[in-house]
């Protein structure tokens, strides 16, 4: 009879297939802003709107732990899950933000390597997010999380090469240091990949 009053334990699984579906947004609208020329208020308003909808999914997780006695795993984990993915939706909108901001034109061949690279790896992470319904897809979360792992190596050459080539051919100071941070950035979004995949191989690894 209690069981019929227990939270259901798919429902996690639910909530973290929608917060991931918003970071696959966020990645996808990087990748496509990265390769347009030009862009208006009304179109990066857009990123805005996913972020904003991506911390309502993450209070949404959190809001249902705190309701909730049974977790299909650990609650701290639960809880850093959803914070890690919002944390990669915020750092990409604030990419979008400084690009607005400091008026950068599109079409920039390091900042759209980046953008593949963290749709590649934002790709990775939802494979393994959503084969966390099952311990029988370990092996195949362990290895998407491996592979998400090397693209964090990726991106750390391809920060350096970006800031070298910028160091060696930028002539306004000012826009060098405005490249800077926005590839600066870019790589910290595959750092907090990272982080998320270590996140799910912690929960593998105890449900194992």
């Amino acid at each position: 009879m209690l069981t019929r009053f227990l939270p259901r334990e798919t429902n996690f699984y639910d909530l973290f297939d929608k917060q991931v579906g918003y970071v696959v947004d966020a990645a996808r609208f990087l990748k496509e802003m990265a390769s347009k020329e030009t862009f208006d208020e009304t179109y990066l308003k857009k990123m805005k709107d996913i972020e904003h909808q991506a911390d309502e999914a993450a209070y949404e997780i959190i809001n249902y732990l705190n309701k909730t006695f049974i977790t299909p795993f650990d609650r701290e984990d639960i809880h850093s899950l959803a914070k890690e993915l919002d944390d990669i939706v915020d750092m990409v909108h604030t990419i979008v933000n400084r690009v607005r901001v400091y008026k950068l034109s599109g079409n920039n061949t390091q900042l759209i390597e980046f953008a593949s690279v963290i749709e590649q790896s934002v790709d990775l992470l939802t494979q393994a997010i959503k084969g966390l319904r099952s311990m029988k897809n370990a092996k195949t979360i362990m290895a998407a999380c491996q592979e998400v792992n090397r693209l964090e190596n990726v991106g750390d050459s391809m920060r350096d090469a970006a800031l070298a080539n910028l160091f060696d051919n930028a002539k306004d100071p000012v826009l060098l240091i405005k490249w800077k941070e926005i590839y600066e950035d870019a790589e910290t979004v595959l750092d907090i990949c990272e982080d998320v995949a270590h996140v799910v191989e912690s929960i593998v690894v105890k449900q194992a």
